[in-house]
């Protein structure tokens, strides 16, 4: 079969899909990975993929552009003449879909999270609900990463429930991802790792850690991940470098290599406002990592409070700090067992291999039908 995975950056498809592509390919299958180009657009093609690059705004919604990538894709999906194509991400889903609509190409929809649109009641969010409800009656299947987006989506009336099927994530690779012998930090480490965007509860996370540190509490309190540059939502540079002048955050910037960073601390924490199924948390529990997280669709459904790790209500870096002074409090016996029990959930409920078995089974379904 010809398969198509189209996401908005190409960064997503090899840290996210990079078991899914392997897969596919041993199998015999052609696959092609359709995103704008960055610097990891040519490790897909050393995949084994073959590349399309297309022009996207991940954010904003100007009409223009978002027509000339509708008509990008467009042209990609006649040149191949995919069997299926899998969209991830609000516009690749959307304008996907209508490529595929226009096309003829089978739509497979992934709703790995939903971004600000239900988060935000304006003018943008109301037009892309609209769109939502005309796109998502053309994919054959949609794959949700948890079982509140589903109910939200079939409550709103966006998507039709013999469609919907909910799947855990991207799942995670249990072999690369996986723990190491227990040894505690001293001083303890938390590590959150994310998008600087304010709906990662970044900003929550540095006020708990300034409220501890206030307390007397000796700690480390990490974070890693991309800067968002341009995102209407990111955390501001001033900001930033202001937390780092004052020793309340210790920013790592970027890194290729997640396990490493994860397996180094003592916690990973999450205070995001809601998520489709965190990969950051699915990697922390493969680590065997005890996890302080919200209380939010995406991130509840990893972590067990009180057994893996601990809740805290959203936007409320109080109730964070409460939660994390627990972990600090903790015995080496109560944390090690914590990162077993992460463990045990990622293996058992998690393992990518999961994913990527329903995929198979669910495009071999629709090649019969």
């Amino acid at each position: 079969m010809k398969i198509i995975i189209s996401i908005n950056t190409s960064w997503n498809i090899y840290n996210f899909r990079k078991g899914l592509i392997q897969k596919l390919l041993e199998e015999g299958h052609h696959v092609y990975a359709v995103a704008p180009m960055d610097e990891y657009s040519e490790r897909l093609g050393e995949l084994g993929c073959e590349f399309y690059g297309v022009d996207l705004q991940n954010t904003g919604g100007n009409p223009l552009h978002d027509l000339k990538y509708l008509w990008q894709l467009i042209q990609i999906y006649r040149k191949i003449r995919p069997d299926f194509v899998l969209h991830y991400t609000i516009k690749p889903n959307i304008y996907g879909a209508f490529a595929c609509l226009l096309t003829g190409a089978k739509a497979i929809n992934n709703i790995s999270g939903l971004g600000t649109v239900f988060l935000h009641q304006n003018l943008t969010a109301k037009v892309a609900l609209i769109l939502y409800k005309l796109a998502f009656r053309i994919p054959k299947k949609l794959f949700f990463q948890n079982s509140d987006d589903r109910d939200l989506f079939i409550e709103k009336k966006l998507a039709s429930p013999k469609k919907c099927q909910v799947i855990p994530g991207s799942g995670v690779d249990i072999q690369h991802f996986k723990p190491v012998p227990f040894q505690r930090n001293t001083p303890l480490k938390f590590l959150l790792i994310a998008r600087l965007i304010i709906e990662k509860g970044i900003i929550e996370y540095a006020q708990a850690a300034k409220q501890l540190k206030h307390q007397g509490h000796d700690a480390v309190f990490q974070l890693a991940g991309d800067p968002a540059k341009g995102h209407n939502r990111a955390i501001p540079e001033v900001t930033l470098l202001d937390w780092q002048k004052n020793g309340t955050i210790d920013y790592l910037g970027t890194t290729d290599h997640i396990n490493e960073l994860i397996n180094q601390a003592d916690c990973i924490v999450l205070p995001s406002y809601r998520e489709g199924m965190s990969k950051t948390l699915l990697e922390a529990a493969a680590c065997g990592k005890p996890i302080v997280t919200t209380d939010v669709p995406g991130c509840r459904h990893i972590a067990d409070h009180g057994k893996n790790g601990f809740l805290c209500k959203a936007k409320d870096a109080q109730d964070l700090a409460l939660q994390l002074e627990k972990i600090i409090h903790s015995s080496d016996e109560s944390l090690q067992e914590m990162g077993v029990q992460s463990r045990k959930k990622a293996v058992r409920e998690f393992d990518e291999k999961i994913v990527i078995e329903t995929y198979l089974k669910t495009m071999q379904k629709l090649i019969l039908a």
